[in-house]
């Protein structure tokens, strides 16, 4: 199976962990040889509930009795992904109103892209430098990182880019700008929280000139950050709110939700204004609306500030130089690219998966199942200090 892994499927990066894969369940994965890790990474924010969580799997064999696909997005009435959508609505501000589901998270920016255009009628997007928001062509050209967007170039024109966290550079935002595009937490960049009211004043500052502001929350969300979207902690609002990820419960999904002016503008002038043939996929819709259903009516949303505390007095050590982000999205912030390498290495040996964060080499996340117990957080902090002892310089 490892040969055919490297010979068959196509790779992201040279030296993949290459874990082989048997089963998981709860917060463990277990390769073929039935070791088992500790999963602090959720597949990268991803798996919500966990593995294999029993609401979510019955909701998804339920689906399954009943119907799979059967007509592209938008022209069938199916209950799993309208009750979905339904329940959307009910938890966000009154203009977060309509929702268009997808397959993935950058498919929802590009989306979300499309509509700021046809509706202001302004071509102008700003981003923010160290900005991640998806790989394909769109998403990648509001990727506030040159490195990995000059072999794919030309992008999309008219890309403008701003500092996160400098009111400063909102002069840049115009009445030129059809968007601002921002991660509510920068994710690639190591978990960077916005600071001293900044997502309040490129509100207002939108609000200014009439540019539309798209927040990306396809990390944060979900109760991830102790809150059910992370907007919440920061009083702003975004007029696009882009989810995917932990929405899915471990399925594939993207979501973009605005008010029903600005969404129906997708829908005529022109016909089929974004089109997707498994948007919404009822398998997978149900699945989302499993997992959404047992954040919204469980405490795990309040337990992650609070496992989050837990997190913060168990990693102390001289190679932790801070721990960024809010909730269940925590970076450790090492003294270099190297001790950030090692403990992720190591700490798959010792049965912890721990994997790094996209442009800041020094990070390591940590992500955890927001259904992780605090046992399962000692255990996992408890190999991260010994092998943090074991890189640490002898004095």
């Amino acid at each position: 199976m490892r040969l055919d892994f490297f010979k068959y499927q196509a790779q992201t990066s040279p030296h993949p962990l290459a874990m082989e894969i048997s089963h998981a369940n709860g917060s463990y994965i277990y390769d073929t040889n039935n070791k088992a890790y500790l999963d602090f990474v959720a597949g990268v924010s991803a798996s919500t509930l966990g593995h294999n969580h029993p609401k979510v799997v019955n909701a998804i064999k339920s689906q399954l009795d009943k119907y799979m696909h059967v007509m592209v997005y938008g022209e069938y009435i199916q209950k799993p992904a309208v009750a979905l959508t339904k329940l959307l609505a009910k938890h966000l501000p009154d203009s977060l109103e309509k929702t268009y589901l997808t397959n993935s998270g950058t498919e929802a920016i590009e989306g979300a892209l499309k509509l700021v255009k046809r509706a202001t009628g302004r071509s102008e997007i700003i981003a923010a430098k160290k900005a991640y928001h998806g790989n394909t062509m769109g998403s990648m050209s509001v990727m506030g990182f040159e490195e990995r967007k000059q072999p794919f170039r030309p992008l999309l024109p008219n890309v403008q880019f701003i500092a996160f966290n400098d009111t400063v550079d909102l002069k840049h935002i115009t009445t030129k700008t059809a968007c601002v595009i921002l991660e509510t937490i920068q994710g690639g960049a190591g978990f960077i929280e916005p600071k001293d009211g900044y997502l309040e004043k490129v509100r207002n500052r939108c609000n200014e000139v009439g540019a539309l502001l798209i927040l990306d929350e396809i990390q944060p969300g979900v109760g991830r950050t102790g809150k059910l979207f992370g907007f919440q902690h920061y009083n702003c609002t975004p007029d696009i709110l882009v989810t995917g990820k932990g929405l899915g419960g471990g399925m594939p999904i993207g979501a973009f939700t605005a008010s029903n002016k600005l969404m129906d503008l997708l829908s005529d002038k022109p016909k089929l204004g974004h089109i997707t043939t498994f948007g919404g996929h009822p398998v997978i819709a149900a699945s989302a609306l499993a997992t959404l259903q047992e954040v919204t009516q469980s405490t795990l949303i309040e337990q992650a500030l609070e496992k989050e505390q837990l997190f913060r007095k168990l990693l102390v050590h001289p190679l932790i130089i801070d721990i960024r982000g809010k909730g269940l999205m925590l970076a450790l912030i090492t003294p270099s690219d190297a001790v950030a390498n090692a403990l992720i290495l190591k700490a798959q040996d010792a049965g912890l998966i721990l994997f790094w964060l996209l442009f800041e080499a020094k990070a390591v996340r940590i992500t955890p199942p927001l259904t992780i117990s605090n046992e399962e957080i000692i255990k996992g902090c408890a190999i991260i200090i010994d092998i943090l002892d074991s890189l640490q310089p002898s004095k």
